[in-house]
This record gives C-alpha cells, structure tokens and sequence, in this order.
C-alpha cells in the first residue's frame, strides 16, 4: 500500500500548494459562519452602549439599546448569540439572577421576540450576581471562606428555569460546582422543559486570560480567587475525567475554555467522546490581538481567521469568540 509518509520518491507535497484553487480543494479544516456564537453583556440601566476599554470593539448594552446588538447579530447572519448579565443590585446569594425580570431573561425574551429564528444561550452562574464576586454563597464550614458547592446547586436549577421560561434555546453552566449538570437537568426536566439542551463548561480552568472579562461582567472576586472550583491549568487528564462527569450527568455539549492554549485538551475530549465540542476563545485571548493589531505588530485578520481554524483543525465544533462580527464580515467578503 501506498504511504506517503514514508518518504515514496514520487511524492511531492508541494504540488498540490502552488494553486490557489488546488490549495481550497485540498483543505482539511474549513470555518464557517455556522461555527460562530457571538458573547454579548447586557446592563441594567437605560441607554447604555458603553466600550469596554480593555476589550475594544465590545459593549455593554442596556435593555433598552440592546436590540441594537440583536439586528447585529441577524444582519451578519450570526447563528448564535451568549448572554451575559450584569444586574442593578447585587447581594451575598446574587439573587437578581433569580428574577424573572432579571437582566438576562429580559434580554433573553427581547431577543425570542426580536429575533425567534437566533439561537440563545445564556451563561448561568452567579459571579455577576454576587456581591463578593464569587460562583455562588458563602460557607466557612471548612474553616475557610469558600463557595458553598451543595447549597448553590438548587440555585443554579431555579436560575436555568427562570432562563428557560424567559425562551432560552440553551442553558450554559460556568460555575464549575460539583454535580451542576445533574441538578440542572433534574430541575429542568421537572419543570417540563426537557428539551432545552446544556452546554457545560466542563474544562474550565483557572485561567489569568480571563482578565478582560472580569472587567466587561463586573465579576471580579472581592477576596481570593476561583482556583478551589477551576482547574488547574496542568491538568489535563482530570479535564477530561469532568468532561465525563458531565456527560454522564445529562450534559448534551462540553466546552474547554479558554481555547488557545488548552487546544491539545480540546482534541482529548474530542477523541474520548465524539460529542459536540465548544471553545471559548476567552476576553485575553481577543485582547492580546487587539493591542497587537493596534500597534501594527500583526496583521488582525490574518491572525484571527488562522488561530479559529485552528480550533477547527483541533476538533472544536462550535467557537465562542468576541471575533464573530468581524469573522462573519471576513467570510463574506472571502
């Protein structure tokens, strides 16, 4: 049998390099529109469409303005949107993300409203909700201050169910609490919305590009950091052990963030699970090619549409990323 590989003398790789159209048809990884969600914040206030200065090109959008960012969307023919929320008042249980009313679930029927055929996910968690910055209320049972895992778990289940009836398409857990996906699926099933599909963040890690997004979601923790329920940056084997985990709790689509230098966790779970398969390409991530693009030192389109099809090459399925209007105005134009 024939193996290139192995070095045939009437194998020359280049050949099929030095025509354009040769090169299109020889692709192996392709990006498309169709791989893009588009992470969006949304403000409590009125007539808010305020820059987020170490994330140039993104906003913070108010209800009232924020059908601005829905038409966006629509026009570019972005497939998907993922709504952030950042509340008027914020206590140590973040209750406002309990609300009805809240800023997200507005966002989310304005959007069903605005535009049904837009698939919408929310993130869930409570980092933007409380007032000490943290995933969920405070325990000191262990002799130190920490998340208290059990006690947010039936909280997070009544955050998704406000979600869902508000006509969330897809609920996003980030918290990375112990049993999260379990207690979702079981709240959600019994309040009949059995179809509504979870995207867990199941390989999250503790990560310092994370920076940017403290400053667009207002989530900085006032104390400490989230390193006792992140995972640590080394791991890869127990990424793919909470990949599992969720996948056996109800899980329909699993997430590694952030994408870039996790990518070989990425193709991990990809080989391990042959299920759909989400990347964060997270605020640092896109901030470091903004500066650098800024000062001239690279060029952004370039940089952007190589490191997404990267995360494609990796097995990535579907892409979080700030890029998406600019990656969908990219591709149109070809």
């Amino acid at each position: 049998m024939f193996n290139p590989a192995a070095g045939h003398p009437t194998h020359r790789p280049r050949r099929l390099r030095g025509n354009p159209a040769l090169r299109d048809l020889v692709r192996e990884s392709v990006l498309t529109l169709h791989d893009l969600i588009y992470p969006v914040f949304v403000h409590h206030g009125a007539n808010v469409s305020r820059e987020i200065p170490s994330m140039p090109g993104q906003r913070q959008w108010s209800l009232d303005r924020f059908g601005e960012v829905v038409d966006l969307a629509v026009d570019l023919k972005l497939p998907a949107i993922m709504i952030f929320g950042i509340p008027e008042r914020k206590d140590a249980r973040g209750s406002a993300a309990l609300r009805d009313d809240g800023v997200v679930q507005e966002a989310v029927r304005l959007t069903k409203k605005r535009a049904p055929e837009l698939l919408t996910i929310t993130d869930l968690c409570f980092c933007e909700y409380t007032d000490h910055g943290h995933c969920g209320p405070l325990s000191e049972a262990t002799g130190r201050v920490d998340v208290d895992n059990d006690a947010t778990l039936p909280l997070l289940a009544e955050q998704a169910v406000s979600h869902c009836r508000a006509g969330a398409d897809v609920i996003a857990p980030s918290g990375m609490m112990d049993g999260m996906v379990k207690a979702l699926r079981a709240g959600m099933d019994a309040a009949n919305y059995q179809h509504v599909p979870i995207m867990a963040y199941s390989s999250k890690f503790a990560s310092a590009y994370y920076g940017p997004f403290r400053e667009a979601a207002e989530s900085a923790p006032s104390f400490g950091d989230r390193r006792g329920y992140q995972m640590d940056p080394a791991n890869g084997d127990e990424a793919v052990r909470e990949a599992a985990l969720d996948l056996a709790e109800g899980a329909d689509v699993i997430m590694v963030k952030p994408a870039l230098a996790y990518l070989d966790v990425a193709r991990r779970l990809k080989d391990e699970f042959r299920v759909p398969l989400a990347a964060y390409n997270v605020s640092g991530e896109y901030a470091m090619v903004k500066a650098a693009a800024e000062r001239g030192w690279i060029d952004e389109r370039r940089v952007v549409m190589e490191t997404l099809t990267g995360f494609k090459r990796a097995g990535v399925d579907m892409i979080l990323t700030y890029h998406a209007p600019d990656v969908a105005r990219w591709l149109k134009q070809g």
